[in-house]
């Protein structure tokens, strides 16, 4: 099972982290809140994470000038990308597969704050 389903386990610790944070703030505040809500329960949790961690893209062999951050990165494999929208969309999913392939992380999470309740998609590459 573990390998059609990797980082089980940790994928629900962290859903469960950001849906009680969304039934404790509620949806309307900016993502920069709600990451930094996570940030508190992710170190109370003694998770192991880096925040806005910065990954370089390569193109034909040269590195871009522009990189992208992930929000997070949990458990030194999982993305974790905060939203706080109306709801999400494909363009959210599309950026999240696109981080998975850049950092050779192996699962990504897309959360959404912006509903009145918590949203979120898994996305295994």
């Amino acid at each position: 099972m573990e390998e059609y389903f990797p980082f089980k386990l940790e994928t629900h610790t962290i859903i469960g982290i950001c849906m009680e944070v969304h039934s404790t703030l509620g949806k309307g505040l900016l993502e920069i809140v709600y990451k930094d809500a996570i940030e508190l329960d992710l170190k109370l949790k003694s998770i192991p994470y880096e925040r806005e961690k910065e990954f370089s893209v390569l193109y034909k062999g040269v590195t871009l000038p522009h990189k992208f951050y992930a929000d997070f990165v949990l458990y030194g494999s999982i993305i974790l990308e905060v939203k706080a929208q109306r709801s999400l969309a494909d363009e959210h999913h599309s950026q999240l597969i696109n981080y998975l392939k850049i950092s050779k992380c192996k699962i990504g999470l897309v959360v959404n704050f912006g509903e009145s309740s918590l949203k979120y998609k898994r996305i295994i590459l």
